[in-house]
């Protein structure tokens, strides 16, 4: 309905408390909240204070009475050559006993448990199991090397690790004991391990501690039994996720129980538009915030169905994974990353591949996880044929700080915005000396406290961190580390993480900018801008760029370098673009871009944690190697 979002905006600034003490009536309360918001605790206050709840009974229990037939859960995996369905009868049976198998453990509230495993369904069983007993569980992407497992070992301390025998990739399998193994070598903290048999890859099972968890799962299930959900407090942590840090340890972000819930049950309906019993797809993995938000909790809050998908969009079999998984499941909505469908798009450059499915039922395609080039967006607008929205947030908020409300009021979209700020979001774009600029100016994206329910409370066990990381470089700001603009129409536009924004002889640029010149050309499937270092301007920038199969590059240099000079300016001294085959990426499908530049500069680095192709850096060191011998 037309000024729905402007009048839902207008309800929530003129009373935030009464706002979200209206989205919290869909969540269903042991103890329902009297104080929607304490001002006097925490960093910035805690929502939902004196409030009693358990997510694993919103998200499973109370949906059997009334849906116990509907399907709950949907495990597509082309790796495996196997489809799993479950409803929410099914799901409720084993969570029940999954939180047995804990309880065996002396796993009880407030313990950490560690989750270490691939994208199957035990590994969202295990994760609601925890919130059953009121265990706090850290979902670690599973196959992550073990080095990183031991810090989040240390840093968590957690009474368990749960873990998978193997993670399955095209054409490998990565095997995952000997890495547990190693974590708890490394690690001061040696928690037992139960691990699930994946048949493809059985564990040994001879580490320390180390007991066959599909077994005692199945005895569990067998026997029927189960434990009752434990009442917790509003702010009771639900689970913890470990995001890079710049010091080289791991931030804790931490998510409460209550501001969680309400938050991404209102986000579901009001910026998803999914409705109970309706067909969700986020395909993200569950080791990351999409996947914990928007696979596992989101949709089981309101009653809809979570497609969990092991495979990716290319290569599984082909181009058209994706359309063959909405169309055989009826998915309403899909939530990806952009790097996703531009690998698509490098596969099937003219969007034949959805034409060969039916997807009259599909509604919307969004996307976030990195900056949505426009050219991305025209593709998927029309090969789909549906609206495709962009969406922007982070790990610390769990839900959308800006997005467009697709089933509150479709807003229209403006390539490259991913649209307007969600209610609890006052988003204010700052100078580096702190004061708001006006519209249309580049600088510092912040948000002005108190950070809406599901944003982080503080990091674990570290209180100060939390401080000196997000809230005190502007006062009364929770500050995003993005750079951006608000247009005259009060879109946002993020631009570029704030190390990104390069300084060319003392003008700021946005690398966001640039990108989007170099996709709109139509040999260019991706590329990232970096600021190189040059003892003249500062920084320089330079392009990399991965080109539609079967293009020549012959000239094209010359060709994009003339585009960003026509349409930034002069002033990006923009000169050097290099084709590579592909470009580093995270798991998450984030561009390497700071590890990018270390290369340009000629700089050592460290291998990332997080990286999903190692080979990747290399093709970007060859590349500039042979730029450098042929100058």
């Amino acid at each position: 309905m037309p000024g729905e979002y402007a009048a839902t905006m207008d309800a929530w600034r003129q009373d935030p408390y009464a706002f979200w003490l209206d989205a919290s009536r869909a969540i269903d309360w042991i103890e329902p909240p009297k104080a929607v918001f304490d001002a006097t605790t925490g960093a910035y206050g805690r929502w939902f204070p004196d409030a009693v709840c358990n997510t694993c009974w919103n998200a499973v229990d109370r949906h059997v009475p009334t849906r116990g037939h509907q399907l709950a859960v949907i495990h597509d995996s082309p790796l495996t050559g196997t489809i799993t369905r479950w409803t929410y009868a099914d799901l409720a049976v084993r969570v029940g006993a999954m939180a047995a198998v804990l309880t065996d453990f002396g796993i009880k509230k407030g313990d950490r448990v560690i989750v270490y495993m691939p994208m199957i369904p035990e590994t969202l069983v295990a994760m609601l199991a925890c919130a059953r007993v009121g265990a706090i569980h850290s979902v670690v992407f599973g196959g992550f090397a073990a080095r990183e497992l031991a810090a989040r070992l240390d840093d968590s301390e957690p009474s368990l690790i749960l873990a998978a025998s193997c993670g399955i990739e095209p054409g490998r399998l990565v095997p995952y004991e000997d890495l547990v193994n190693e974590a708890r070598e490394i690690a001061t903290c040696k928690p037992p391990v139960l691990m699930f048999q994946r048949p493809h890859h059985p564990a040994r099972l001879d580490g320390p501690d180390t007991h066959d968890l599909g077994s005692l799962y199945e005895a569990a299930l067998a026997a029927g039994r189960t434990v009752p959900c434990e009442p917790l407090m509003g702010t009771d942590p639900l689970y913890i996720l470990y995001t890079s840090g710049t010091t080289g340890h791991p931030k804790g972000v931490v998510r409460d129980n209550a501001g969680h819930m309400v938050a991404l049950a209102w986000s579901m309906t009001n910026v998803y538009g999914i409705k109970p019993g309706e067909v969700f797809w986020a395909a993200s993995d569950v080791g990351w915030v999409v996947g914990h938000s928007y696979i596992v909790y989101a949709p089981l809050l309101i009653g809809a169905t979570t497609v969990l998908y092991e495979g990716k969009p290319v290569g599984t079999p082909d181009a058209g994974a994706f359309w063959r998984v909405i169309a055989e499941h009826d998915v309403k909505a899909l939530f990806t990353a952009p790097t996703a469908i531009r690998a698509v798009k490098k596969e099937d450059p003219d969007g034949k591949l959805p034409a060969e499915y039916d997807l009259s039922g599909f509604r919307a395609l969004f996307l976030a996880g990195e900056r949505a080039d426009p050219a991305s967006i025209a593709w998927a607008e029309q090969a789909l044929n549906v609206p495709v929205l962009d969406h922007w947030w982070q790990t610390e908020t769990g839900w959308a700080i800006v997005g467009n409300p697709f089933g509150l009021e479709p807003l229209p979209v403006k390539p490259g915005s991913p649209t307007k700020p969600m209610p609890g979001y006052d988003v204010v774009i700052l100078s580096d000396a702190g004061e708001e600029l006006s519209q249309g100016r580049l600088g510092n994206v912040v948000i002005r406290l108190p950070l809406p329910p599901s944003c982080l409370p503080t990091l674990w066990g570290d209180d100060e961190r939390f401080r000196s990381a997000y809230l005190t470089r502007f006062e009364g700001f929770y500050n995003t580390s993005d750079a951006g603009l608000i247009d005259e129409d009060g879109y946002v536009f993020i631009m570029a993480r704030t190390d990104d924004v390069i300084n060319v002889a003392g003008h700021r640029l946005s690398t966001g900018v640039m990108e989007d010149v170099l996709t709109s050309h139509p040999a260019v499937v991706e590329c990232a801008v970096v600021g190189a270092d040059d003892p003249i301007k500062g920084q320089v920038p330079v392009g990399f760029v991965v080109v539609k199969p079967g293009t020549s590059v012959d000239g094209l240099e010359a060709e994009l370098v003339a585009k960003v000079r026509h349409e930034v300016g002069p002033v990006a001294a923009f000169k050097h673009v290099i084709a590579v085959p592909r470009l580093p990426k995270t798991r998450s499908g984030k561009t390497l871009r700071a590890t990018m530049k270390k290369i340009a500069d000629g700089e050592a680095y460290t291998m990332p944690a997080t990286i999903d192709d190692p080979g990747a850096l290399a093709d970007i060191e060859n590349a500039m190697t042979q730029r450098s011998e042929s100058a």
